[in-house]
């Protein structure tokens, strides 16, 4: 006959509650995507509408002005949309010299170094599938998303026109689909306010007419071509249909203005370190007609059609320059 022994501690059960810890829930992110680059460029032929090169014939030439530039760039996503801000900061060569307008009524004073310029802008999206929740602004193989478009640009620089310009936009960006890389179409109507330091009041401060603009802006990786190389062709092109005159009402027009920038990007730090997007290398090309609108062709004929001057700021108004540089990914 078995004797049933008295239950020990070890044999009863443990009815103490468990302790557990709480599990902390990780937040997604709210930016799907972030990059901020400081970059460094020479632009080395740049030119400046109504700086004239004196040593041709060509009264359309502009004077070749070399310039260094400081940027600051950062783009983001998230759930909605994105959003791009850039900061130019540019020295020009003392071909194109600081000045003003201001110190001597009517008198243009130059100064012994060459001009400085802040340029920045902005650019936000909206994506119309993310805020519908659908894919109904979707065509396959066509146009992956159109997003509502919105920014605005503002510049000031020390130069005797002594610009200060404020621009607004608004419309729509079309995303085409495409097999890497993207491409983005954007359609806008702009509207812009500056500054002509050669006028007198009250036409020194300017408003132009509301306008079409038009921003295409791509980027397409090569490597695929290239044996895996970490190389990619990158750039934009700006449409700027005519905006009015540049100051009075009897003014020189402006005219439909292009600009179009396109890079060869190298990873670096891909290629040399396997880190990719931490340190990039570019060089490229950037061509710009009618700048600000200046017409590169006006001009108005003198006694005989064989003689003639340039019209208002026609020289200078077409830059055809190289550019090279380095940007480093911050975060």
């Amino acid at each position: 006959m078995a004797l049933a022994l008295p239950a020990t501690a070890a044999d009863k059960p443990d009815l103490a509650p468990v302790r557990t810890e709480p599990v902390a829930i990780k937040e997604a992110p709210f930016f799907v995507f972030a990059d901020t680059q400081i970059s460094y460029r020479h632009v080395f032929t740049a030119a400046e509408p109504g700086n004239p090169n004196l040593k041709t014939a060509d009264p359309s030439d502009g004077r070749d002005i070399p310039k260094n530039v400081l940027n600051i760039a950062h783009a983001n996503a998230w759930a909605y949309g994105t959003n791009f801000f850039s900061l130019d900061i540019l020295k020009s060569g003392s071909q194109d010299p600081a000045g003003t307008r201001n110190a001597i009524p009517g008198q243009t004073t130059l100064f012994g170094y060459g001009a400085a310029e802040a340029y920045g802008l902005y650019r936000g999206t909206l994506s119309g599938n993310k805020i519908t929740g659908t894919t109904v602004f979707s065509i396959p193989g066509i146009i992956k998303d159109v997003s509502l478009s919105f920014g605005f640009d503002a510049n000031t620089k020390n130069s005797p026109f002594g610009p200060n310009k404020k621009l607004v936009v608004a419309g729509l960006v079309f995303s085409v689909d495409v097999p890497a890389g993207f491409l983005n179409v954007a359609v806008h109507a702009s509207k812009e306010w500056n500054r002509n330091g050669f006028a007198v009041a009250p036409y020194r401060e300017v408003e132009f007419n509301a306008t079409p603009e038009f921003e295409i802006v791509y980027s397409f990786p090569l490597g695929s071509l290239l044996g895996g190389l970490p190389l990619k062709i990158a750039g934009f092109n700006n449409i700027v249909l005519p905006k009015g005159r540049v100051s009075t009402p009897t003014s020189t027009p402006t005219t439909v203005e292009f600009l179009s920038r396109t890079n060869l990007v190298l990873d670096v730090g891909k290629l040399i370190w396997d880190q990719p997007g931490k340190l990039d290398a570019f060089v490229g090309f950037q061509y710009w007609r009618n700048k600000f609108g200046n017409d590169k062709d006006y001009y108005n004929r003198a006694v005989t059609p064989a003689v003639y001057t340039t019209g208002f700021a026609g020289a200078g108004a077409e830059e055809k320059t190289f550019l090279a540089g380095i940007a480093i990914h911050v975060f």
